[in-house]
Protein backbone atom coordinates (compact mmCIF):
# COMPACT_ATOMS: atom_id res chain seq x y z
CA UNK A 1 0.00 0.00 0.00
CA UNK A 2 3.02 2.44 0.67
CA UNK A 3 4.33 1.42 -2.44
CA UNK A 4 0.90 2.40 -4.17
CA UNK A 5 0.68 5.34 -2.90
CA UNK A 6 3.78 7.05 -3.65
CA UNK A 7 3.76 5.93 -7.23
CA UNK A 8 1.02 8.63 -8.45
CA UNK A 9 2.86 11.51 -5.95
CA UNK A 10 6.19 10.73 -7.66
CA UNK A 11 4.00 10.81 -10.98
CA UNK A 12 2.22 13.89 -10.66
CA UNK A 13 5.54 15.82 -9.31
CA UNK A 14 6.93 14.77 -12.49
CA UNK A 15 4.18 16.26 -14.75
CA UNK A 16 4.15 19.57 -12.44
CA UNK A 17 7.90 19.60 -13.57
CA UNK A 18 7.41 18.99 -16.79
CA UNK A 19 4.54 21.68 -17.11
CA UNK A 20 6.73 24.11 -15.46
CA UNK A 21 9.91 23.57 -17.40
CA UNK A 22 7.77 23.58 -20.68
CA UNK A 23 6.54 27.32 -19.19
CA UNK A 24 9.42 28.37 -18.25
CA UNK A 25 11.39 27.54 -21.49
CA UNK A 26 8.40 29.16 -23.75
CA UNK A 27 10.33 32.83 -22.61
CA UNK A 28 13.31 31.81 -24.64
CA UNK A 29 12.28 33.53 -27.59
CA UNK A 30 11.16 36.74 -26.22
CA UNK A 31 14.26 36.89 -24.33
CA UNK A 32 16.36 36.39 -27.92
CA UNK A 33 14.75 38.87 -29.49
CA UNK A 34 14.71 41.44 -26.53
CA UNK A 35 18.47 41.01 -26.10
CA UNK A 36 19.29 42.02 -29.60
CA UNK A 37 22.99 40.02 -29.56
CA UNK A 38 23.75 36.91 -31.89
CA UNK A 39 21.66 33.93 -31.09
CA UNK A 40 24.95 32.24 -29.87
CA UNK A 41 25.64 34.45 -27.72
CA UNK A 42 22.45 35.37 -26.11
CA UNK A 43 22.25 31.07 -25.31
CA UNK A 44 26.00 31.30 -24.02
CA UNK A 45 25.52 33.44 -21.32
CA UNK A 46 22.15 32.13 -20.15
CA UNK A 47 24.59 28.97 -19.73
CA UNK A 48 27.51 30.72 -18.11
CA UNK A 49 25.57 33.14 -15.56
CA UNK A 50 22.98 29.81 -14.20
CA UNK A 51 26.53 28.15 -13.98
CA UNK A 52 27.40 30.63 -11.77
CA UNK A 53 24.65 30.82 -9.74
CA UNK A 54 24.25 27.11 -9.25
CA UNK A 55 27.80 26.29 -8.66
CA UNK A 56 27.70 26.54 -4.88
CA UNK A 57 24.50 24.15 -4.79
CA UNK A 58 26.54 22.04 -7.12
CA UNK A 59 29.42 22.02 -4.46
CA UNK A 60 27.41 21.69 -1.48
CA UNK A 61 25.39 19.00 -2.47
CA UNK A 62 28.32 16.80 -3.70
CA UNK A 63 30.83 18.15 -0.64
CA UNK A 64 30.88 14.53 0.27
CA UNK A 65 29.69 12.09 -2.33
CA UNK A 66 31.68 10.40 -5.50
CA UNK A 67 30.91 11.57 -9.22
CA UNK A 68 32.65 9.01 -11.91
CA UNK A 69 33.54 9.56 -15.00
CA UNK A 70 31.07 7.56 -16.56
CA UNK A 71 28.50 9.60 -14.86
CA UNK A 72 29.92 12.56 -16.30
CA UNK A 73 29.59 11.23 -19.66
CA UNK A 74 26.23 11.80 -20.47
CA UNK A 75 25.99 15.23 -19.15
CA UNK A 76 29.11 16.32 -20.97
CA UNK A 77 27.65 15.08 -24.32
CA UNK A 78 24.26 16.47 -23.67
CA UNK A 79 26.27 19.70 -23.12
CA UNK A 80 27.49 19.62 -26.85
CA UNK A 81 24.22 18.94 -28.61
CA UNK A 82 22.14 21.63 -25.98
CA UNK A 83 25.00 24.30 -27.56
CA UNK A 84 24.58 23.27 -31.00
CA UNK A 85 21.10 23.50 -30.59
CA UNK A 86 20.92 27.10 -28.94
CA UNK A 87 23.32 28.38 -31.51
CA UNK A 88 20.94 27.34 -34.60
CA UNK A 89 17.78 27.78 -33.08
CA UNK A 90 18.82 31.32 -31.43
CA UNK A 91 20.03 32.50 -34.76
CA UNK A 92 16.80 30.84 -36.49
CA UNK A 93 14.73 32.99 -34.92
CA UNK A 94 16.61 36.63 -36.58
CA UNK A 95 15.12 34.65 -40.21
CA UNK A 96 11.58 33.79 -39.04
CA UNK A 97 8.95 34.17 -37.10
CA UNK A 98 8.11 32.79 -33.48
CA UNK A 99 5.63 30.31 -34.84
CA UNK A 100 7.76 29.03 -37.57
CA UNK A 101 10.83 28.29 -35.21
CA UNK A 102 9.25 27.13 -32.00
CA UNK A 103 7.27 24.17 -34.05
CA UNK A 104 10.03 23.35 -36.17
CA UNK A 105 12.35 23.60 -33.72
CA UNK A 106 10.45 21.04 -31.19
CA UNK A 107 9.58 18.20 -33.95
CA UNK A 108 12.46 16.79 -31.51
CA UNK A 109 9.37 14.46 -30.84
CA UNK A 110 9.36 12.32 -33.90
CA UNK A 111 13.31 11.67 -33.88
CA UNK A 112 13.24 10.97 -30.00
CA UNK A 113 10.29 8.68 -31.16
CA UNK A 114 11.96 6.73 -33.82
CA UNK A 115 15.13 6.00 -31.86
CA UNK A 116 13.10 4.85 -28.62
CA UNK A 117 11.03 2.46 -30.67
CA UNK A 118 13.90 1.45 -33.49
CA UNK A 119 16.69 1.37 -31.08
CA UNK A 120 15.59 1.29 -27.56
CA UNK A 121 12.86 -1.06 -28.47
CA UNK A 122 10.00 0.73 -26.43
CA UNK A 123 6.87 -0.63 -26.95
CA UNK A 124 4.50 2.57 -28.13
CA UNK A 125 1.14 1.82 -28.37
CA UNK A 126 -0.88 2.98 -31.45
CA UNK A 127 -2.51 5.85 -29.66
CA UNK A 128 1.10 7.30 -29.22
CA UNK A 129 1.64 7.48 -33.30
CA UNK A 130 -1.96 8.88 -33.70
CA UNK A 131 -1.12 11.43 -30.92
CA UNK A 132 2.18 11.89 -32.91
CA UNK A 133 1.00 12.69 -36.08
CA UNK A 134 -1.57 14.77 -34.47
CA UNK A 135 0.96 17.11 -33.45
CA UNK A 136 3.02 16.67 -36.23
CA UNK A 137 -0.58 17.82 -38.45
CA UNK A 138 -0.72 20.76 -35.81
CA UNK A 139 2.91 21.98 -36.97
CA UNK A 140 1.80 21.89 -40.22
CA UNK A 141 -0.96 24.47 -39.70
CA UNK A 142 0.79 26.41 -37.68
CA UNK A 143 3.39 27.00 -40.15
CA UNK A 144 0.66 27.52 -42.80
CA UNK A 145 -2.05 26.09 -44.50
CA UNK A 146 -0.35 26.09 -47.85
CA UNK A 147 2.47 24.48 -46.84
CA UNK A 148 1.04 20.94 -48.45
CA UNK A 149 0.72 22.91 -51.70
CA UNK A 150 4.26 24.72 -51.53
CA UNK A 151 5.90 23.21 -48.91
CA UNK A 152 8.91 25.90 -49.21
CA UNK A 153 10.94 26.17 -46.23
CA UNK A 154 13.17 29.54 -45.30
CA UNK A 155 17.01 29.86 -44.10
CA UNK A 156 15.40 30.27 -40.28
CA UNK A 157 13.13 27.44 -40.89
CA UNK A 158 16.06 25.08 -42.06
CA UNK A 159 17.76 26.63 -38.56
CA UNK A 160 15.72 25.58 -36.97
CA UNK A 161 14.39 21.52 -38.42
CA UNK A 162 18.46 21.26 -37.77
CA UNK A 163 18.15 22.23 -34.43
CA UNK A 164 15.51 19.82 -33.73
CA UNK A 165 17.64 17.25 -33.91
CA UNK A 166 20.25 17.89 -31.37
CA UNK A 167 16.88 18.88 -29.34
CA UNK A 168 16.19 15.07 -29.44
CA UNK A 169 19.47 13.86 -28.71
CA UNK A 170 19.54 16.70 -25.81
CA UNK A 171 16.61 14.47 -24.65
CA UNK A 172 17.64 10.91 -24.86
CA UNK A 173 21.24 11.47 -23.36
CA UNK A 174 19.49 13.14 -20.26
CA UNK A 175 17.16 10.01 -20.27
CA UNK A 176 20.30 7.73 -20.17
CA UNK A 177 22.22 10.49 -17.50
CA UNK A 178 19.45 11.11 -15.13
CA UNK A 179 19.72 7.21 -13.74
CA UNK A 180 23.02 7.76 -11.87
CA UNK A 181 22.70 11.57 -11.34
CA UNK A 182 20.55 14.17 -9.63
CA UNK A 183 18.58 16.70 -11.76
CA UNK A 184 20.73 19.41 -9.83
CA UNK A 185 24.01 17.88 -10.68
CA UNK A 186 23.13 16.48 -14.05
CA UNK A 187 21.36 20.60 -14.51
CA UNK A 188 25.09 21.78 -13.68
CA UNK A 189 27.68 19.53 -15.67
CA UNK A 190 25.61 19.52 -18.49
CA UNK A 191 25.52 23.53 -18.53
CA UNK A 192 29.20 24.14 -18.24
CA UNK A 193 29.98 22.09 -20.63
CA UNK A 194 27.51 23.43 -22.95
CA UNK A 195 28.89 26.87 -22.06
CA UNK A 196 32.59 25.83 -23.31
CA UNK A 197 31.15 24.32 -26.87
CA UNK A 198 29.11 27.53 -27.20
CA UNK A 199 32.31 29.81 -26.25
CA UNK A 200 33.88 27.54 -28.97
CA UNK A 201 31.30 28.24 -31.46
CA UNK A 202 31.23 31.89 -30.70
CA UNK A 203 35.01 32.56 -31.11
CA UNK A 204 35.11 30.41 -34.19
CA UNK A 205 31.91 32.42 -35.62
CA UNK A 206 33.91 36.16 -34.40
CA UNK A 207 30.85 36.92 -32.66
CA UNK A 208 31.22 39.79 -30.01
CA UNK A 209 30.85 39.11 -26.07
CA UNK A 210 30.77 42.58 -25.01
CA UNK A 211 29.74 45.93 -25.67
CA UNK A 212 26.55 45.46 -24.90
CA UNK A 213 23.68 47.61 -23.13
CA UNK A 214 22.84 47.76 -19.62
CA UNK A 215 19.13 46.39 -20.59
CA UNK A 216 20.94 43.29 -22.50
CA UNK A 217 22.79 42.46 -19.46
CA UNK A 218 19.93 41.85 -17.95
CA UNK A 219 18.00 40.07 -20.13
CA UNK A 220 20.92 38.10 -19.92
CA UNK A 221 20.26 37.25 -16.38
CA UNK A 222 16.60 36.74 -16.72
CA UNK A 223 17.46 34.09 -19.42
CA UNK A 224 19.82 32.04 -17.40
CA UNK A 225 17.36 32.21 -14.27
CA UNK A 226 13.69 31.89 -16.21
CA UNK A 227 14.62 29.29 -18.88
CA UNK A 228 18.07 27.87 -17.92
CA UNK A 229 17.96 27.24 -13.90
CA UNK A 230 13.79 26.92 -13.90
CA UNK A 231 13.24 25.16 -17.06
CA UNK A 232 16.20 22.72 -17.82
CA UNK A 233 15.81 21.53 -13.94
CA UNK A 234 12.52 20.67 -13.93
CA UNK A 235 12.57 18.94 -17.57
CA UNK A 236 15.44 17.14 -15.80
CA UNK A 237 13.57 15.96 -12.95
CA UNK A 238 10.69 14.85 -15.15
CA UNK A 239 13.12 12.96 -17.39
CA UNK A 240 14.67 11.06 -14.09
CA UNK A 241 10.55 9.43 -14.02
CA UNK A 242 9.06 9.62 -17.10
CA UNK A 243 10.80 8.59 -20.46
CA UNK A 244 11.91 10.88 -23.34
CA UNK A 245 8.95 9.20 -25.82
CA UNK A 246 6.50 10.95 -23.51
CA UNK A 247 8.57 14.24 -22.52
CA UNK A 248 9.62 15.31 -25.75
CA UNK A 249 6.12 15.31 -26.93
CA UNK A 250 5.12 17.03 -23.94
CA UNK A 251 7.55 19.65 -24.93
CA UNK A 252 5.40 20.69 -27.61
CA UNK A 253 3.30 23.02 -25.43
CA UNK A 254 6.70 25.11 -25.63
CA UNK A 255 5.58 26.60 -28.84
CA UNK A 256 1.76 26.96 -28.71
CA UNK A 257 2.91 28.95 -25.12
CA UNK A 258 5.43 30.71 -26.74
CA UNK A 259 2.96 31.57 -29.95
CA UNK A 260 0.56 32.50 -27.21
CA UNK A 261 3.42 34.94 -25.25
CA UNK A 262 4.39 36.45 -28.80
CA UNK A 263 0.89 38.35 -29.03
CA UNK A 264 1.52 40.44 -25.84
CA UNK A 265 5.01 40.44 -26.01
CA UNK A 266 6.42 40.75 -29.57
CA UNK A 267 2.89 41.87 -31.05
CA UNK A 268 3.03 38.53 -33.60
CA UNK A 269 -0.44 37.67 -34.14
CA UNK A 270 -1.26 34.29 -35.40
CA UNK A 271 -3.76 33.59 -37.71
CA UNK A 272 -7.09 31.62 -37.43
CA UNK A 273 -5.40 28.39 -39.24
CA UNK A 274 -2.10 28.68 -37.15
CA UNK A 275 -4.25 28.59 -33.70
CA UNK A 276 -6.29 25.68 -35.07
CA UNK A 277 -2.58 23.83 -35.07
CA UNK A 278 -2.03 24.67 -31.53
CA UNK A 279 -5.38 23.01 -30.73
CA UNK A 280 -4.36 19.97 -32.74
CA UNK A 281 -0.90 20.31 -31.11
CA UNK A 282 -2.69 20.20 -27.63
CA UNK A 283 -4.97 17.40 -28.83
CA UNK A 284 -1.67 15.05 -29.78
CA UNK A 285 -0.03 15.74 -26.75
CA UNK A 286 -3.11 14.86 -24.72
CA UNK A 287 -3.49 11.57 -26.50
CA UNK A 288 -0.11 10.96 -25.98
CA UNK A 289 -0.06 11.48 -21.85
CA UNK A 290 -3.58 9.19 -22.00
CA UNK A 291 -2.30 6.72 -23.60
CA UNK A 292 1.02 6.52 -21.07
CA UNK A 293 -1.20 6.85 -18.12
CA UNK A 294 -3.15 3.73 -19.14
CA UNK A 295 -0.58 1.99 -19.87
CA UNK A 296 0.80 1.96 -16.49
CA UNK A 297 -2.40 2.11 -14.36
Amino acid sequence: MVIQSKAPSKLLKSYLALGTGTLSLSFAAMFIRWAQAPGAVTGFYRLFISTIILFPFFIKRNFKSHISWSDIVPPLLGGLCMAINFALWNTSLFYTNVANASMLGNISPLWVSLFAWLVLREHLKKQFWIGLLTILLGIILIMGGDFFLDPHLGFGDILAISASFFSAGYILITQWGRKNLDSLSYTWINGASASIWLFLIIISLKDPLTGFPAQTWIIFGAAAIITQIIGYMAISFSLGNLPASIVSPTLNLQPVFAIILAVPLLQEIPSAIQIIGCLFALGGIYIINYSYQRKNV
